[in-house]
């Protein structure tokens, strides 16, 4: 297996939903702007996608993984048949009762995330439980995604999951034209057709993987649902997950609940969220989803050598991508929010409000990816409880830091908050596995960090002085020229970045484009 080739897979398909997931949100920032109904809508679609992360892929992904792939190593497909049948029948138990108290509670849930909207708008609140009540379902959807994708992924296919969120993403795209050319933009007819989208792609994305799961030459039944030895051990493992989840989704919980005070920055965070989000997918998501099952299978081997290898290589092949994204969303932001949402009901105001908390998230993109790298480390050798403990730190950091800061900048210090909580745990994952001895850098990692480091900083010299000459067409009322202005700076950015990466070391372009078609991985140290 090359660890390389699987991220460039995972990671093409991810870039792909992004790209259309910017293509969704331009469409729902002309068509819903940052009004009740958009603030409605993103607050419905976030609860779901709270309980999806808590539950499938923060506590079962973690815990399923390395537990599957034992049962693959140790029992052959067959009793890996029967282990995915016994976690199925009590997944879906557990999804069920979840959903129907969803459904009965919505008001509580949504008071609980959104408290602001009780008080400011007695219609906005209840548009914002109608909708909800239409989206949670979705959860179900999600969660049976991520234990078919933990499948696939195990026996090395990365491609049918990983290309689900485009399947997602082109269901809201073609559901966002039809509420435009129907003529009900900034309506609240838009939230509800679009709500209902989000539950006919959850349908369509669980359909999807069960088939491709089928065609791979696995197959498993619905049974009763029974305590057997393997569901207490994947709740012993899971629970942490979920509390370590649990933490994660409180962060960004407590900024929706304070930004639900000030009106438009729900809105806010979200257009930035949605942004820095295409980095930390392309390549923290990307590398997590591969770097599991892969080091799973050398530990379960006894292959210490290996893994330090995979872990070092996952570390430079994160930082070259993240460093020189977080750089720009630091010193650009403005730039890029204007030329993606800037149209119809997102005005200019919208844009200089959003591109303070772009920035402010951009401090943390580097942590964020790293999160994703480190945690597998514990995740492999079925440790769920230590993540759970450093999440439960950055939490408090989020908390008191978000509370503090939102007198004095609103939702940028909510967005500044996240950043801070998320260094800190990155911080504790990583020395915790070097006291251990579960991490250790080889000489090719200590040589290139470095260089990676100088090479973004040069690379932001050159954009933001690009950003200074092109002043005058960005602010120009023509969004191609606007495009324009942007693709230019971004392509001459990435030039510039690689071209100093080469020239310093940092990294090797043509080993790296070998690896991912396919060639033979280096020697140790090479």
């Amino acid at each position: 297996m090359n660890l390389l080739r699987n991220f460039a897979t995972v990671g093409s398909f991810t870039m792909m939903s992004r790209v259309l997931g910017f293509v969704r949100d331009i469409l729902i920032a002309a068509f819903l702007g940052t009004g009740v109904v958009a603030d409605a809508f993103f607050v419905a679609f976030k609860l779901p996608n709270l309980f999806r992360r808590l539950f499938a892929e923060g506590a079962f992904n973690s815990a399923f993984v390395p537990l599957f792939a034992r049962a693959v190593e140790e029992g052959g497909r067959e009793d890996a048949r029967r282990f995915a049948e016994e976690i199925l029948s009590a997944l879906l138990v557990v999804l069920i009762i979840t959903t129907l108290l969803a459904e009965i509670f919505t008001p509580a849930l949504v008071w609980a995330i959104a408290p602001g909207f009780a008080g400011e708008d007695a219609d906005k609140f209840a548009i914002t439980v109608a909708l909800t009540r239409i989206c949670f379902p979705y959860l179900v959807a999600m969660s049976l995604v991520a234990f078919l994708s933990g499948i696939l992924n195990t026996f090395d296919r990365f491609a049918a999951a990983a290309f689900a969120p485009v399947l997602l993403n082109i269901v809201l795209i073609a559901v966002l034209a039809g509420i435009g050319l129907s003529g009900l933009a900034q309506t609240e007819s838009a939230g509800w057709v679009l709500s209902w989208g989000v539950f006919a792609a959850g349908i369509l994305q669980a359909g999807m993987l069960f088939v491709a799961v089928r065609r791979g030459g696995f197959s498993f039944a619905l049974k009763r649902p029974r305590w057997t030895p393997r569901v207490k051990r994947l709740l012993r493992l899971g629970v942490p997950g979920v509390l370590a989840g649990g933490i994660t989704q409180i962060n960004i919980m407590v900024g929706t609940i304070i930004a639900s005070f000030l009106p438009g920055a729900v809105s806010f965070l979200y257009y930035a969220d949605r942004i820095y989000q295409l980095p930390l997918g392309v390549v923290g998501i990307a590398i997590g989803v591969a770097l599991l099952p892969d080091l799973s299978r050398r530990l379960r081997g006894g292959d210490g050598d290996g893994a330090h290898h995979t872990q070092n290589r996952a570390l430079e092949f994160a930082l070259v991508l993240t460093l020189p994204a977080a750089v720009a969303l630091v010193l650009v932001p403005a730039e890029i929010i204007s030329v993606l949402f800037q149209r119809g009901a997102f005005d200019a105001a919208d844009t200089a409000a959003t591109a303070g908390a772009l920035a402010a998230y951009g401090l943390g993109l580097p942590a964020f990816v790293l999160i994703k790298v480190l945690s597998p480390a514990y995740f492999a050798r079925e440790d769920t409880a230590t993540p759970m403990w450093f999440a439960g730190a950055g939490m408090v950091v989020n908390v008191g830091v978000a509370l503090a800061l939102f007198p004095i900048l609103g939702h940028i210090g909510i967005a500044l908050a996240t950043s801070l909580a998320g260094w800190v745990n990155t911080a504790l994952l990583w020395i915790t596995l070097v006291r251990r001895g579960d991490y250790r850098a080889d000489p090719l990692v200590r040589k290139r960090l470095p260089r990676i480091l100088v090479s973004s900083v040069l690379m932001g010299g050159v954009v933001w002085g690009l950003a200074i000459a092109l002043a005058p067409a960005f602010g120009s009322t023509s969004l191609l020229v606007r495009g324009g202005a942007l693709a230019g700076m971004v392509g001459i950015g990435m030039l510039t970045f690689f071209a100093l990466c080469q020239l310093t070391g940092a990294i090797d372009l043509k080993r790296s484009l070998g690896q991912i078609r396919g060639s033979k991985r280096p020697a140790e140290g090479s």
